[in-house]
């Protein structure tokens, strides 16, 4: 007798039926790294809470894999305590827990290891036996990101690549350090996997605000006349984190915020934002728009780096009464350590659509909070004919008309405007309309992983980054990472807890803007 997955008890959330039409396929899903932390905080939470909502087959596996021995009810107890810990915003069921954790099993080996893939197969083909996966396999590399080539072509090897159903991989970023090694992972890579096998993962295109500026632009005809050069004046998009490096100082010194965000995240973001509209709407349009986006965006010579991208660091400093280290002063980091926890970098886009305005993006760590948004700051009207009240009196330009997309810590949107203040006179005052996924729903938003993750299984690639995309993004960033490779820097040059050092404000200056740190 087959030993499928009894599914879990009947639940009632309050979902979007339609969430509930895309059928995922049976499968196993081979994790390496299983017992790192984004498994732990991420990975295994998200598949609990696609089960909890039979989002995935009742045919379907994981066999997670590492050094550390453990058996199979061992790693299930581990992962337990993990998913308890780590489910955000949804209850812990232990009857659901119970159903689920009949899917898990675990392979204790060294990824250098050949026999370590010998005892995968082996265990796949158990799983294929008793839970009728139909020989289909997700492998996801949560691994260091140089183990990914060796991973894959340990995976070709032994012909783990090829089986009676599908085989797709998944990729954790940084893809590459920079463009060269890019391109050579990507090709070591495509001698295992075909293009349309293989899943580069990118969680900020998992976020729902993020997915919702597609529907926001073209789903609405009020917004898409205005979204060009002559109704937009500027756009900047902010990614702050209120932590440090948080003991991942060793990582993070080699890395570096330009590296770390900018490359991969905000300009995904950046391409979403300002894509032109796909013809139709279906994994390859809508990475081909991505990819011609990215393409687009002028590449720097060393003078403009020297004018566009700024570089910071923090310092020590007195938050709240508590004494917060630099980074040089984290652990696992140099004394006298080069690397930016802050990058700020003025792009420009070069097609008829955005030629002329600038793009301002930035990312940095230790600032006053955590907030990612995009804002788009539209064009004034030609001629001022109101005053605007404010505290400390009256102005004779209002401020500028702003929508925000807020894609953490809350989603949603907010769209500012002026109106009229109450009283005599013709005083206006900005006010704003707020939309808020929580509220507006009245439900649990998917987190990124689990819509990324279902999408992965199911085929669709549309929220996943293609090899072109990929290197397109390296190409706009690397100009910025030769110039500031040979640059001896004056770090630090912001203390902890503000919002960035003052030459990132003096760059938006000189086009008379000013970063919006709300």
């Amino acid at each position: 007798m087959s030993a499928i997955l009894q599914p879990p008890p009947e639940v009632n959330p309050l979902q979007d039926p339609l969430r509930f039409d895309r059928r995922v396929p049976p499968c196993a899903m081979v994790i390496f790294g299983a017992s790192g932390d984004l498994s732990k905080r991420k990975l295994l939470p998200s598949l609990y809470r696609l089960f909890y909502e039979r989002r995935i087959s009742p045919s379907f596996a994981v066999i997670g894999t590492s050094r550390t021995k453990m058996s199979d009810e061992q790693f299930r107890d581990r992962m337990k305590e993990s998913v308890s810990q780590f489910l955000e915003d949804a209850p812990f069921d232990q009857d659901v827990w119970t159903s689920f954790a009949q899917c898990l099993f675990y392979v204790a080996g060294d990824i250098n290891d050949p026999a370590s893939y010998e005892a995968i197969q082996e265990k796949l083909g158990a799983v294929e036996r008793s839970h009728e996966t139909a020989g289909n396999v997700l492998f996801y590399l949560s691994t260091q990101p140089s183990f990914y080539a060796e991973v894959v072509g340990l995976l070709g090897g032994h012909n783990l690549n090829h089986g009676n159903g599908w085989r797709r991989v998944i990729i954790e970023k940084p893809f590459g350090h920079d463009l060269t090694s890019a391109r050579k992972l990507n090709d070591e890579i495509h001698k295992v996997f075909d293009e349309s096998e293989i899943y580069r993962i990118d969680h900020y295109l998992g976020k729902e605000t993020v997915q919702n500026i597609l529907a926001f632009r073209f789903g609405n005809g009020i917004f898409e006349p205005l979204w060009n050069r002559r109704y937009v004046d500027h756009v900047q998009i902010t990614a702050a984190e209120a932590i440090g490096v948080e003991g991942r100082g060793g990582y993070y010194q080699e890395a570096g915020a330009l590296r770390d965000m900018i490359q991969n995240h905000l300009s995904q973001v950046m391409a979403t934002v300002t894509m032109e509209p796909p013809t139709v709407f279906d994994a390859n349009n809508v990475r081909d728009e991505r990819a011609k986006l990215l393409r687009s965006v002028r590449i720097m010579r060393p003078d403009d780096v020297r004018q566009n991208a700024v570089a910071g660091q923090y310092g020590p400093a007195k938050v709240g009464g508590q004494d917060l280290p630099g980074f040089r002063q984290e652990p696992s980091v140099s004394p006298d350590a080069q690397t930016d926890t802050y990058a700020a970098v003025t792009f420009f886009i070069d097609n008829w659509r955005w030629a002329g305005v600038p793009f301002y993006i930035r990312s940095g760590k230790r600032m006053p909070k955590r907030v990612t948004d995009i804002a788009i700051q539209f064009t004034a009207p030609p001629l001022g004919l109101f005053k605007q009240q404010t505290r400390t009196g009256d102005v004779a330009n209002p401020r500028p008309n702003l929508l925000i997309l807020r894609i953490q810590p809350e989603e949603g949107i907010s769209l500012r405007f002026l109106s009229k203040a109450p009283g005599s006179g013709m005083r206006v005052r900005p006010v704003s309309m707020d939309f808020n996924y929580g509220s507006s729903f009245g439900e649990r938003s998917p987190t990124a992983y689990e819509t990324l993750l279902v999408d992965a299984m199911a085929g669709d690639p549309t929220l996943y980054t293609r090899q072109d995309m990929v290197e397109a993004s390296w190409q706009i960033v690397q100009p910025i990472l030769d110039v500031w490779a040979n640059t001896t820097f004056d770090f630090p040059n912001y203390a902890s807890g503000t919002w960035g050092p003052r030459a990132a404000d003096e760059m938006l200056a000189r086009r008379g803007h000013m970063w919006r740190n709300a």
